[in-house]
């Protein structure tokens, strides 16, 4: 274990190592997830809500479900033993900063600006208000990496993701996470610890970011496949379902456009399960009549995901290693227990 890595997870004295971080999923990481994550010892986080004054009575509640947790109960003059997620050309920064300021989360996460002076912006504001809550940085490139290092407020960490990551990315001028990772580290060279997200879903996985250098991974759509994940059932069951991701998954804007989701900034978009959508607009059909056979599905429930289905199914590359659903707890548990054998395995070889 490097000493960045032991730094970085002794801030979090509840946490175990390796470090273990749950991702800000949008809607779908809620109090639930966040909580039962860092309770078994790794870095739960809640994602960014619909509203941004929403985030007030999420963290709330995750502050009441902390103090029903032994190991969680920390002083009153600590953090919240979770983080949370901000979308900066979504959120409200005003908004934002009351939550940060009353409930003060052990981390915020930032992610996707309108302009890179807003990371400085955000960050300054929240470390006016709550001194001892760490600022994470999310990126996908090797230029977003050395504006950090130059930045007037540089983060606590960063946050490199891999293009086989679910959700929003790099819309194209990312790269997969194994070559973008070492060269990040080499550029860092120390100052700042990095976390590895991006095609993670077992202890393999994560051993293998370890190794080339990461101080902590993070896990999005390994833990969809969570019974505290607020996911519809058919969402989830096609997590599942779905396997082959390099072929089954792929980068497309049409997902948000049918669900009349707009304003992300360009430079991203979101990977998603391919189903009668995608597959429809390839072949040629309308735009208009797309979004007509998708909201009628919609109303049907849970029959909207599925290779037939017609709505978004935001996942990595990884999702055919998600295999059943599981407690949370249980995989962080299982996913650090499994690092720590192949470690220990590597060693033992060395010698």
């Amino acid at each position: 274990m490097s000493s960045l890595a032991t730094k970085l997870t002794a801030r979090f004295q509840w946490a175990s190592s390796p470090l273990i971080v749950s991702a800000p999923m949008r809607v779908m990481a809620g109090p639930a997830l966040a909580v039962a994550v860092s309770r078994a010892g790794g870095l739960g986080f809640i994602g960014p809500t619909i509203k941004t004054n929403e985030m007030l009575a999420v963290l709330k509640e995750a502050s009441a479900l902390t103090r029903k947790s032994t190991n969680l109960a920390l002083p009153a003059s600590k953090n919240l033993p979770v983080g949370v997620g901000f979308q900066l050309w979504s959120d409200d920064l005003e908004t934002a900063t009351q939550a940060v300021e009353k409930y003060k989360p052990c981390v915020v996460w930032l992610y996707a600006p309108k302009d890179v002076k807003d990371l400085d912006t955000w960050s300054r504001r929240f470390r006016d208000v709550s001194s001892e809550t760490q600022i994470w940085v999310q990126v996908g490139t090797l230029a977003e990496v050395r504006a950090l290092l130059k930045a007037a407020q540089p983060p606590d960490a960063i946050v490199i993701q891999g293009s086989e990551a679910g959700g929003h990315g790099r819309a194209s001028d990312g790269l997969g996470l194994f070559s973008l990772l070492p060269e990040a580290v080499d550029l860092v060279a120390g100052r700042i610890p990095l976390l590895a997200a991006g095609g993670i879903a077992d202890a393999r996985g994560a051993s293998a970011a370890l190794c080339l250098g990461a101080s902590g991974v993070v896990l999005g759509t390994r833990f969809l496949a969570s019974t505290e994940a607020k996911i519809n059932p058919g969402y989830q069951r096609e997590i599942i379902r779905a396997d082959d991701g390099a072929v089954s998954t792929t980068r497309t804007l049409l997902y948000n456009h049918l669900r009349g989701v707009t304003g992300w900034p360009k430079e991203y978009s979101p990977r998603g399960v391919i189903n009668r959508s995608f597959i429809e607009h390839q072949a040629g059909t309308s735009f208009d009549e797309l979004k007509k056979r998708h909201d009628e599905l919609v109303r049907l429930g849970e029959k909207a995901w599925g290779p037939d289905g017609r709505t978004a199914t935001y996942a990595g590359a990884s999702v055919g290693l998600v295999r059943n659903v599981k407690d949370a707890g249980d995989i962080v548990r299982e996913i650090q227990e499994g690092v720590r054998r192949m470690l220990r395995h590597e060693e033992g070889a060395k010698l």
